[in-house]
C-alpha cells in the first residue's frame, strides 16, 4: 500500500531531516525551524497518521515510519543527511541509523528511548494521564497532555506556551485511531540490544524534568552508543526545544557543524 507523506524543504546548508513525535505534525518544530534553516537545508514532514500525510489503518511500526523517512529522503534527492528525531521520532531515527547507516551522516536523539524491557518505562504521571484521558472532555484531556509535555515550572511561568501549543493541536486535530496507531509503534519499539551497532556520531539530548520519557534513558543510550555525546537541558520538559529553543539550536548546530 502506498502511503503519501507530506514534506517540505526549508533553508540552505548541510541537509538535516527532522522527525517529530507522537501527536505532532511538522508544525511542532515552530520555535526552532527558522534558526535551523539559516544553517541547514531542512526536510520537514508529517509522519503517517497526522497532518497532511495519509493515515492508513494501524497499528503502525517504527520500521514503517523509518521507511517513510527514507522515502522522503529519496523524494528530496538526498542520498545522505543528518537525522534528528524527538520522542517517537527519536525511535524512528534509531531505526533509520540501524537499517540504513549509509544514509545518516550524524544523528541527534532528543527525549527518546531505546525501548524494550531494559529501558526505563513511561513515568507514572504519563501512565495516569493516559488511563484517565478517555473519561475527560477531549479538549480538557488535550490540554493536560500538553501541560504534561512541559516542565512543571514552565506550565506555571509560561501559560502562554501551553496555549500556543494547544492552539496548534486544536487547529490540526489528529484522528484518535491514527494517534493510537502511532502510539502502538512506540510501545512496541525495542532496539535496546542493537543500538551499539549505531556507529555514526550521536548527540543525545534530554530535559531533566521530562514527564513523558524518563530522562534516565538518555544515559542508557549514551552508555550503549559507541560515539555518543550527551546534552541535558536542566529543568527542561519533554518539549524542551519549545522551552529553550535558542539553546537547542546552539546544541544541534555545534554538534552537526553547520555554518555559524
Amino acid at each position: 500500500m502506498t502511503v503519501r507523506i507530506a514534506w517540505e524543504r526549508r533553508g540552505a546548508g548541510p541537509p538535516l531531516v527532522l522527525v517529530h513525535g507522537l501527536g505532532y505534525a511538522r508544525w511542532g518544530w515552530e520555535p526552532v525551524v527558522d534558526a535551523l534553516a539559516r544553517r541547514f537545508e531542512l526536510i520537514l514532514f508529517d509522519n503517517r497518521g497526522i497532518g497532511e500525510s495519509d493515515a492508513p489503518p494501524g497499528p503502525y511500526t517504527v520500521a514503517a515510519l523509518a521507511g517513510d523517512v527514507l522515502q522522503v529522503m529519496d523524494d528530496a534527492g538526498l542520498t545522505r543527511a543528518h537525522v534528528l528525531g524527538t520522542s517517537l521520532g527519536g525511535m524512528v531515527a534509531q531505526e533509520v541509523a540501524l537499517t540504513s547507516p549509509e544514509r545518516v551522516e550524524r544523528l541527534v536523539l532528543a527525549c527518546t528511548t531505546p525501548g524494550g524491557t531494559g529501558a526505563y518505562p513511561l513515568p507514572d504521571a504519563t501512565l495516569r494521564l493516559i488511563a484517565e484521558a478517555p473519561s475527560r472532555e477531549p479538549a480538557v484531556a488535550l490540554r493536560l497532555f500538553v501541560e504534561n509535555a512541559l516542565a512543571p515550572a514552565t506550565v506555571i511561568e509560561q501559560p502562554e506556551l501551553v496555549d500556543r501549543i494547544l492552539a496548534h493541536r486544536l487547529a490540526e486535530p489528529q484522528d484518535p485511531a491514527a494517534w493510537a496507531a502511532q502510539a502502538a509503534a512506540g510501545a512496541a519499539f525495542d532496539r535496546f540490544a542493537q543500538i551499539g551497532a549505531i556507529g555514526m556520531p550521536t548527540l543525545v539530548q534530554h530535559g531533566t524534568e521530562d514527564r513523558v520519557v524518563d530522562p534516565r534513558n538518555a544515559q542508557l543510550l549514551a552508555e550503549r552508543l559507541p560515539r555518543a555525546t550527551v546534552d541535558l537541558f536542566e529543568g527542561g520538559g519533554h518539549l524542551f526545544f519549545w522551552e529553550d529553543p535558542d539553546r537547542f539550536v546552539v546544541s544541534v548546530t555545534s554538534f552537526l557543524g553547520g555554518p555559524a
